[in-house]
């Protein structure tokens, strides 16, 4: 049920709740850093009226949101989060191969740390941060990975990454490499132009994947997957195809 605009599409909606799938690059709420950036609520409050934002993901990371369309919603959807209760699947795919299957990070974070607004670790100043890591697959220069942030600090994925060593394919912040995924750089026997050639990736390749929590009024568990954009799942398909790796072949 996508609708007409590019910036996302609908993937649930009841008189409670909208589940929406975002594009990379859009803000979800009002940010103080940047008053006149495209934002999220507002372009879907057109379409559905009166929205409460519950959880934030980064303006550069695609994938799902969920916002509130009642108070009553708003209040036990928010509490949800702030008890832990949700669970939130991410998709990235990063430079290098980790040394790990499985990795439980637990670093204090704080946000806004340095010039930059970047989130860094303090053991002084940060908050409880965790996040589980699975290795999915290596393919060539890159994996997949697997997040499972257990709190929501700001941009806690790609600094727990970083912690170890790893960053976020095309990640302005924390990555030093900016190189987009070209497929002349993983394709034995490429023949295209090399001066016309679109790259496959350029932004943050991270994917709001997957969430589960219980529904505000009904108190059932759901679950709610996003699809990857066009440039993650054009992305997704050619390491598929050379490596044999897919993050989801479920």
């Amino acid at each position: 049920m996508a609708n007409k605009n590019s910036d996302y599409s609908v993937i649930y909606s009841d008189d409670d709740i909208i589940v929406l799938n975002k594009r990379s690059g859009i803000l979800i709420a009002a940010d103080r850093y940047n008053p006149d950036a495209p934002r999220l609520d507002l372009l879907a409050e057109k379409e559905f009226g009166k929205l409460y934002a519950v959880h934030r993901i980064d303006k550069d990371t695609s994938g799902l949101i969920i916002y509130a369309r009642t108070p009553e919603a708003h209040k036990n959807l928010s509490q949800q989060f702030e008890q832990r209760k949700v669970h939130k699947t991410y998709h990235a795919l990063v430079y290098g191969h980790p040394m790990w299957e499985d990795l439980h990070v637990d670093l204090p974070l704080q946000p806004d740390g340095d010039a930059r607004h970047r989130t860094v670790p303090s053991k002084r100043y940060g908050k409880p941060s965790v996040t589980d890591f699975h290795l999915i697959g290596t393919c060539g220069p890159y994996s997949w990975i697997e997040a499972k942030p257990l709190t929501g600090r700001t941009h806690q994925i790609r600094v727990h990454l970083q912690a170890n060593n790893l960053s976020i394919v095309c990640d302005p912040l924390y990555s030093g490499n900016q190189k987009p995924v070209r497929l002349s750089e993983i394709k034995k026997k490429w023949n295209g132009d090399e001066y016309e050639e679109r790259p496959l990736l350029s932004r943050l390749a991270l994917h709001a994947y997957k969430i589960e929590l219980t529904h505000p009024t009904t108190g059932e568990t759901v679950s709610f997957t996003a699809d990857y954009p066009k440039d993650m799942e054009a992305t997704r398909n050619q390491l598929s195809k050379i490596f044999g790796v897919d993050p989801i072949s479920e």
